[in-house]
């Protein structure tokens, strides 16, 4: 199993997002489960165009930068921690440019049966606004949210251990493959409304048309 952090910070290693997310990541390391990173201000993330290539053939996109390869790093993880720090109330604008470039995982419900988790951190540090975008953001592609965690700039032993408590949480819900059944509800709704879509735009987005049809959700 591996989990994926994804860390938008432009200031990476330093700082105080990516040090609460390393938490997670040091506590499912004890529970032998191997994290990669990925810190968005090394990649080129151009902002989504909306023309729809990537619904018509999946995951094509004329746009040639690095979103192509972080969307398949997010395919393959068993479960994605998403850090970022506050900027208004909102993740910053590379994280949000990446969701806007996933449009096909909302389609799709690609991260279905995957789990989401958020890191978030702030000067205030009131930043559930946040981490309630990020578990929607989650939902909206599938994946049920195994929880997050949030501080200030400057935070003690006691977010170190909310964060370490984060970490076993996500590990249990991946070896038990834990069901919330309030969020599986939300993602069906979302399934029951793409499902008029797709069959409305069947002959504009034929593969995601097609992908539908193999998952028998059509």
């Amino acid at each position: 199993m591996q989990v994926l952090l994804i860390s938008s910070s432009p200031h990476q290693e330093k700082s105080s997002t990516f040090l609460l997310a390393k938490e997670v990541l040091r506590s499912l390391s004890e529970e032998g489960i191997s994290g990669e990173t990925l810190h968005l201000d090394n990649f080129r993330i151009f902002f989504c165009k909306h023309c729809e290539a990537c619904h018509r053939k999946i995951l094509e996109c004329p746009l040639k930068d690095d979103v192509s390869m972080i969307l398949q790093k997010m395919l393959k993880a068993d479960a994605i921690l998403l850090a970022s720090p506050n900027y208004i109330n909102q993740v910053t604008a590379s994280m949000k440019a990446l969701f806007d470039r996933s449009a096909h995982f909302i389609h799709c419900k690609r991260l279905e049966g995957k789990y989401i988790a958020g890191a978030v951190s702030s000067g205030s540090g009131q930043n559930q606004e946040v981490l309630d975008y990020l578990k929607y953001y989650g939902a909206a592609c599938g994946a049920q949210y195994s929880g997050g965690v949030s501080a200030q700039q400057q935070f003690g032993q006691d977010k170190k251990d909310e964060a370490l408590r984060l970490g076993k949480k996500i590990a249990a819900d991946l070896r038990e493959k834990k069901l919330y059944a309030e969020q599986l509800q939300d993602i069906e709704k979302g399934k029951q409304y793409f499902s008029r879509v797709i069959k409305a735009r069947k002959d504009d987005w034929q593969e995601e048309y097609a992908y539908w049809l193999k998952k028998g959700w059509l």
